[in-house]
């Protein structure tokens, strides 16, 4: 099974090295393409003013975020960085979410996410849609994804709608049927195991009895009376005791 983390960021601004801060992440677990249920989200005290045109993106207020953790705090770094573990991280225009991300981190004296880990899903849209616009909004409503809950962007109802879009960037519903491996993923604590019925052996086990077998073989001699059309292509030292004789 593989395992991704859909990731959306809100900040204060575009550039990190200009003093824009993030006040908002949240992360969604996928396994297979689809969400388990389990997902990391925070808001941060950015420690800094919210500017207009940021506050009417997400409708995050600096009076809002004044109570909320800091970026550094043992519920948001870390605690983001244990959910995500070393899957991979999926964002829509990657570069943007990244370059916050590890701007974060290192002030927070961590270590940066390595830039191989980051899927994006801006040039898989554009690759596929192009010189269309291939915005979060535009390409959900290309997938008919519904927009209903979406007042403001907000990082969780963003990553909800790019785990939906991913799917359908990696080819659709059918992407997710897997009939090898069963699975259940366990939403409270993410931990995954294989269905009772686990997979099939192969070959499968027989199932028909002596006597079936019998009444099988008193057939094909009695009414076929030992001709049989498949002899002329399989060589008898290959056939069963039944058949050969």
């Amino acid at each position: 099974m593989t395992r991704e983390i859909v990731l959306d960021t809100e900040t204060t601004g575009l550039d990190p090295k200009k003093g824009d801060r993030i006040v908002e992440i949240a992360c969604i677990e996928l396994y297979d393409y689809l969400p388990t249920g389990r997902h990391f989200h925070c808001y941060i005290n950015p420690e800094r003013d919210m500017p207009a045109e940021a506050e009417k993106v997400h409708g995050l207020s600096e009076a809002f975020l004044a109570d909320k953790p800091l970026f550094g705090h043992a519920d948001v770094a870390p605690a983001f960085l244990d959910f995500i573990g070393e899957a991979s991280l999926i964002a829509h225009n990657a570069a943007f979410d990244r370059s916050f991300i590890n701007h974060e981190l290192g002030r927070a004296g961590l270590d940066p996410i390595h830039h191989g880990r980051w899927i994006d899903t801006l040039p898989m849209a554009q690759k596929r849609f192009p010189g269309l616009r291939n915005s979060l909004d535009a390409l959900c409503q290309r997938f008919k994804i519904s927009l209903a809950e979406r007042e403001k962007h907000g990082a969780l109802i963003d990553t909800k709608l790019l785990a939906e879009v991913y799917l359908e960037l990696c080819g659709g519903r059918e992407k997710s049927l897997d009939f090898t491996l069963p699975t259940t993923v366990d939403a409270a604590d993410g931990a995954v195991a294989l269905n009772a019925y686990g997979l099939r052996s192969r070959p499968l086990a027989p199932r028909v009895t002596d006597a079936e077998r019998a009444a099988h073989e008193d057939f094909i001699l009695i009414e076929l009376k030992g001709s049989m059309m498949w002899e002329a292509l399989l060589d008898t030292a290959e056939l069963s005791p039944a058949v050969s004789r």
